[in-house]
């Protein structure tokens, strides 16, 4: 599986230490950026990640960090097809993929430390989308674009 990572300066520190954690678990790493501490603006991160995420042709996922992922989640979820979530904790990653269907994983270096992002991520990449037909429709109602929100029918 392919592996999407970018990060903001705030962010770079916990990115390499996570890059170099799943390259050493046989993850294929697409790393778009920064490459240094240097000032960077997160946006620009998160829409060079999910513009390549959305492009993908074979099932890829994608991980953002910066000071506390809200932004980095925000600027994520501007594009079509991409599901961003923050998580600070396994039990929300996990539950992310499973009910949600996250395809990217934001974390916030301010927030959490190397190796509850380990083990954040960890959960994140081994949890899959539910097959239970409730998850999956509102996940596609997720998809819709503009207009009246769908009736709800739980």
């Amino acid at each position: 599986m392919i592996l999407y990572m970018g990060a903001d300066h705030a962010g770079y520190a916990l990115k390499e230490f996570l890059k170099n954690y799943l390259l050493q678990q046989g993850y294929e790493i697409v790393d778009v950026g920064v490459y240094s501490e240097e000032p960077a603006d997160y946006p620009d991160v998160a829409h060079k990640l999910t513009a390549q995420l959305v492009q993908e042709e074979q099932p890829a996922l994608g991980i953002l960090i910066c000071g506390t992922g809200i932004g980095m989640s925000i600027a994520a979820n501007k594009r079509l097809g991409i599901r961003a979530a923050n998580a600070s904790e396994p039990v929300s990653a996990a539950l992310a993929r499973e009910h949600n269907n996250a395809n990217v994983l934001c974390l916030g270096a301010r927030v959490v430390g190397p190796e509850l992002a380990r083990a954040t991520v960890e959960a994140f990449l081994r949890t899959g989308f539910s097959p239970e037909e409730r998850h999956r429709r509102r996940v596609s109602k997720l998809e819709l674009i503009g207009g009246e929100s769908p009736s709800r029918t739980d």
